[in-house]
């Protein structure tokens, strides 16, 4: 209701028209909750809008904690690698078996080349396998992370000196046990988490590749 002398609204508390303070305030009042209110209401659709980008990162980014499987042809590419006068070990292996690395790196500053692939047995353990061209010690030292030999044991007419760290649990980490032998230019370790059983299938392939 209006007061038809002034056209100013009629307070009904008061049963008067308001003063233009009245009036200002009444106004400041509106326009300050229509501005809370549009705060809210964008603040929401900023949320939304956040809930969706990480809703989309999580769909399509691999997590660091997920499980990522990647299958190298080793034995590919050992054939496209250039090795004179050594043949780089590439065993033919039953089925179950993978690959997730092979990496030939060529002659270093102290003259040794380098075969490694990286094997999966059925089971998901792992049997690294790394040949050292014209190896020394030193590089066999380095590999064996200077632990002594536990054992010798021959696989398929080969000898292997045997590192065993089994026993250590955990603290022996992916070279929980190794078996080394050395023909013509080659040496040769197997090193990994897996059973006899892996290894000894692992061996028998290698032996039937070995330059003698």
């Amino acid at each position: 209701m209006t007061d038809p002398n002034t056209g100013r609204p009629i307070v009904a508390e008061l049963g008067r028209p308001e003063t233009p303070e009245e009036t200002w305030a009444r106004k400041d009042t509106a326009r300050r909750a229509r501005r809370e209110h549009q705060t809210a209401f964008n603040l929401v659709l900023a949320l939304i809008a956040s809930l969706g980008i990480v809703l989309f990162l999580v769909a399509v980014v691999v997590r660091p904690d997920t499980a990522v499987d990647r299958s190298v042809d080793y034995r590919q590419v050992a054939a496209k690698a250039e090795v004179s006068g050594v043949t780089l070990l590439a065993p033919a292996l039953p089925s179950g078996y993978s690959s997730n690395n092979a990496e030939y790196q060529e002659r270093s500053s102290d003259g040794i080349s380098v075969w490694t692939v990286g094997l999966l047995t059925p089971d998901r353990q792992y049997i690294g396998l790394h040949q050292g061209i014209d190896a020394n010690r030193t590089w066999l030292a380095d590999q064996l992370g200077d632990h002594d030999p536990t054992g010798s044991r021959t696989i398929a007419g080969t000898k292997w000196t045997v590192v065993d760290r089994r026993s250590e649990g955990k603290g022996a980490g992916n070279d929980a046990y190794t078996l080394v032998t050395k023909a013509g230019r080659s040496t040769v370790v197997l090193a990994g988490t897996a059973d006899d059983k892996a290894f000894r299938t692992v061996a028998t392939a290698v032996a039937a590749q070995l330059d003698r």
